[in-house]
């Protein structure tokens, strides 16, 4: 397999274990009503739910990240997809919030294997002409699972109870892990090495102290931020909100919450990942630049959407709010590719990750505390105002490493 054909190769079935992970991590919040009734949960266990699985996604994705690699991003991206695969399974088998909250946990332990691993091999593999749409392209899978988790989820546990999508997602993750496991053991044989470029035996600590000394890293940790507290935020609690404010059934909140953004999200990384990818070619900072648009579209979409009682302009704020995300989204890891050497970029994309879900987690909780008092329109309205701000310090980054992009 030549090297080009292994780099989109590598694309599509990442895309596939991409649309595994959202799918499998979303559904949950899809049945949330189901959850109330069957195991009595309050508003507050509901919340916890998104919570204790992002801090503990978050906490270890720097060390996830790390151990990709320093010792190989292949051997991250089947672990994880075998390993969240059976917690799904056993989460159709709860019976109480412990369980549940549980299999949360494990759930994002392993979880924060993939996603670094995932990005840094595709960035890998991907010169900078095509680094972007690459990169983009996959998140799509991302997209598409929210989508299947929300709409697919719901429709799902309305039909045939709660427990039923998890237990088929986890056995379609056991079945998919023996499918890439094969990919890599014949692929990776005549590809590219999937040892970082520049391997360095340092320690964890080495790593983020070199990580912490690239200008612009703070910045771009911060940006990534903001737009996660958004993202988690919509992802948690969008649905109920729907269901409850604008009197939408289960599966009508999950399908609105999910598909309109997404399938916008979809379009936004294609024309952004493209846009970037060759803005990139007259302007170092071309990527930058177009995750400044994305950024300055979809946050005032994102207050709108929790103003508004017109369920038009609702559509409207979902679409535009999706399509903005999409061309933030589609250039996080090629912008790092600019400022940070092969060898850090699981590492750093962990780092993101990190701070991002310690910070969307305690907003996800937050917003369920506050539920009965502010509302969840107001908690979208607060985080739209801080995306917005954050937009700015965009426009302070200047990633200038041409040698960091091989």
């Amino acid at each position: 397999m030549t090297a080009r054909r292994y780099a989109w190769a590598l694309v599509i079935l990442l895309w596939v274990v991409a649309v595994l992970n959202y799918t499998d991590r979303q559904v949950v919040f899809s049945i949330f009503p189901l959850l109330t009734r069957d195991l009595n949960l309050s508003s507050s266990q509901l919340g916890l739910l998104s919570t204790v699985f992002l801090w503990i996604y978050g906490a270890l994705s720097p060390i996830s990240g790390f151990i990709a690699d320093r010792f190989g991003r292949t051997r991250s991206i089947t672990f994880s997809l075998a390993v969240w695969s059976a917690v799904t399974l056993l989460t159709g088998f709860s019976t109480n919030f412990v369980q549940m909250l549980s299999a949360r946990a494990l759930m994002g332990i392993s979880e924060a294997c993939y996603l670094p691993a995932a990005l840094a091999k595709i960035a890998q593999h991907h010169g900078p002409k095509t680094r972007s749409l690459a990169t983009g392209l996959h998140q799509s899978g991302l997209y598409v699972g929210l989508v299947l988790g929300g709409t697919g989820g719901g429709w799902a546990a309305e039909h045939y109870g709660w427990r039923r999508p998890f237990l088929i997602l986890g056995a379609a993750g056991l079945a998919y892990f023996a499918v890439l496991f094969q990919f890599f053991r014949r692929a990776d044989r005549t590809a590219t090495s999937d040892v970082a470029s520049e391997p360095q035996p340092q320690p964890f600590w080495a790593s983020l102290r070199e990580l912490t000394r690239i200008p612009g890293f703070s910045i771009m940790t911060t940006v990534f931020t903001t737009v996660a507290i958004a993202n988690w935020l919509v992802y948690t609690w969008l649905p109920l909100y729907l269901y409850e404010h604008f009197r939408m059934s289960l599966s009508g909140a999950g399908f609105t919450a999910t598909f309109y953004i997404q399938a916008a999200s979809i379009a936004g990384i294609i024309l952004g990942g493209w846009l970037a990818d060759r803005w990139a070619l007259r302007s170092e900072r071309g990527r930058v630049y177009t995750q400044i648009v994305g950024v300055t579209v979809s946050s005032p979409f994102l207050f709108l959407l929790g103003y508004t009682n017109s369920y038009t302009l609702l559509l409207l704020a979902l679409i535009l709010f999706g399509a903005g995300r999409g061309f933030y989204d589609c250039n996080t890891m090629p912008v790092l590719c600019q400022a940070a050497p092969d060898h850090l970029r699981s590492t750093g994309y962990g780092i993101f990750n990190f701070a991002g879900c310690v910070a969307g987690g305690l907003m996800a909780g937050l917003a369920g505390i506050l539920k009965s008092t502010l509302g969840l329109g107001a908690a979208f309205q607060l985080a739209a105002i801080v995306l917005f701000l954050s937009g700015a310090l965009l426009l302070r980054l200047h990633p200038t490493d041409p040698h960091s992009q091989p």
